[in-house]
C-alpha cells in the first residue's frame, strides 16, 4: 500500500492545529485556517503556546471544538484493541504496507544489526503484528520467522501479505492467548520483542519463557516503551495516555526491565535510550496526513476510514507527547544467553 507524501506548508503561512483538529476540520468542511486561527485564541487565552509543529498535545486538542471554541470534547478517548479492516487499512497507509506503527525496512534491519542473522537461523517473535519487520528480516538475512500475536486480525492479514510476496513458509504468523500461555514449543537461535512486552502484567514470565527456548548463545532483542522515572505515573499526563492506549500497560522503569532479563539468566549486551528516533519516525510518517486523509475519502467507506485516521492521530499524538516529555522513554536491549547452563523457565 502506497504511502500518500506530504504536502510542506510555506513559512507564514497560517498556525498550525494539532492533527487530530486539523484533520476533524477537514472532514466537516470547516475552513481549517479560520479553525487554526480560533484555536490559537483560544491557546493563547490559556497561556497556552503553540510550536507551530501542529502536533499539540492531546489535552489541548481535547479542550477544542471545530465547531464551538467554548464547549469541550471531554477526556481522551480510549483507543480499541480491536483491528478492523478499515483501521489496518489506515495503519498502512501513514507506516507503510505490513506496518501499524513505526520502524519501517531501513530501521528494522539497522536495529538488528547486532543479531548476525543468517540463511541458517530461526528466530521468534512476540508483538508480531502485520508481520512487516518480520518479512523485511526474511528478504535481507533469510532468516526463519514464526511470529506470534493476540489480534487474529493482524495475523490474518499479515499471514495473507506474506503469501502474497512469496514467504509463507518463513514469515509464519500466529496468535497467542496470552491468558492460557503455556511457552513455545520449539528451539530457536534468535528472539525479537517489538514494544510486545509493556502491556503485559507478567514479564518476567514472558522473558523467561523467551530465555527457555532460546539455543545456547543465542540474541535476544527487544524494544519497549519504559518509564523515565517512577514517580511519572502521578501526572495527568500518564493517567490520560494510559487510558488511550489500545491496551492497559503494566510500565516499569528501563532498569527494572533490564534486571528481568538478568534473572532470567540473559547477558545484558546492549542498554539504550532510543526515543528520538521513535519520535522522529512517528513525526515523518504523520507529517502527510492531510493528503493521507483526502486519499481515504474517495474510497467506498471513506468516511469511516476517515474517523479512524483522526482515532490514530490522538493515540499517536498522546503517545508522542509522553515521549517529548521524558516521562516515557524507548528501550533497547540486546541480551545472549550463555552457551551452557540450567534453563529459567519458570510456571506461567
Amino acid at each position: 500500500m502506497a504511502k500518500t507524501s506530504a504536502k510542506q506548508s510555506p513559512k507564514g503561512s497560517a498556525p498550525k492545529l494539532p492533527l487530530s483538529l486539523r484533520l476533524k476540520a477537514w472532514w466537516e468542511g470547516y475552513d481549517v485556517d479560520e479553525v487554526a486561527r480560533r484555536y490559537q485564541a483560544r491557546m493563547a487565552a490559556h497561556g497556552t503556546q503553540q510550536d507551530g509543529s501542529g502536533d499539540a498535545g492531546a489535552s489541548e486538542s481535547q479542550e477544542f471544538e471545530t465547531r464551538d471554541v467554548d464547549e469541550g470534547t471531554g477526556g481522551p478517548p480510549a483507543a480499541s484493541a480491536n483491528w478492523s479492516q478499515a483501521k489496518i487499512d489506515v495503519a498502512q497507509y501513514i507506516w507503510g504496507e505490513g506496518y501499524c506503527g513505526p520502524g519501517g525496512p531501513d530501521y528494522i534491519v539497522a536495529l538488528s544489526k547486532l543479531m548476525a542473522l543468517s540463511p541458517e537461523m530461526s528466530m521468534l517473535q512476540i508483538g508480531c503484528a502485520l508481520g512487516g519487520p518480520a518479512r523485511v528480516l526474511v528478504e535481507r538475512f533469510g532468516v526463519w520467522i514464526t511470529g506470534y500475536d493476540e489480534s487474529p486480525d493482524l495475523v490474518r492479514v499479515g499471514n495473507e501479505l506474506s503469501e502474497k510476496l512469496g514467504m509463507k513458509r518463513k514469515a509464519q504468523l500466529t496468535t497467542y492467548d496470552l491468558d492460557n500461555f503455556e511457552g513455545f514449543d520449539r528451539k530457536y537461535d534468535r528472539a525479537l520483542s517489538k514494544e510486545a512486552l509493556f502491556t503485559l502484567k507478567n514479564k518476567r514470565a514472558m522473558i523467561e519463557a523467551i530465555e527457555d527456548k532460546l539455543k545456547p548463545g543465542g540474541l535476544f532483542l527487544a524494544t519497549d516503551l519504559v518509564l523515565a522515572q517512577e514517580n511519572a505515573v502521578a501526572s495527568d499526563d500518564y493517567r490520560a495516555w494510559k487510558v488511550g492506549e489500545r491496551s492497559t500497560p503494566h510500565m516499569v522503569t528501563a532498569d527494572e526491565l533490564s534486571g528481568m532479563f538478568k534473572h532470567a539468566r540473559l547477558q545484558v549486551r546492549v542498554s539504550e535510550d532510543i526515543s528520538d528516533t521513535y519520535i522522529k519516525m512517528i513525526n515523518d510518517a504523520w507529517v502527510g496526513a492531510d493528503d493521507v486523509a483526502a486519499a481515504l475519502a474517495k474510497e467506498p467507506d471513506g468516511a469511516e476510514k476517515v474517523q479512524v485516521l483522526m482515532n490514530e492521530a490522538q493515540f499517536w499524538t498522546r503517545r508522542k507527547k509522553m515521549l517529548e516529555s521524558g516521562k516515557l522513554r524507548l528501550w533497547r536491549i540486546v541480551a545472549n544467553k550463555k552457551a551452557a547452563g540450567p534453563s529459567m523457565m519458570s510456571d506461567w
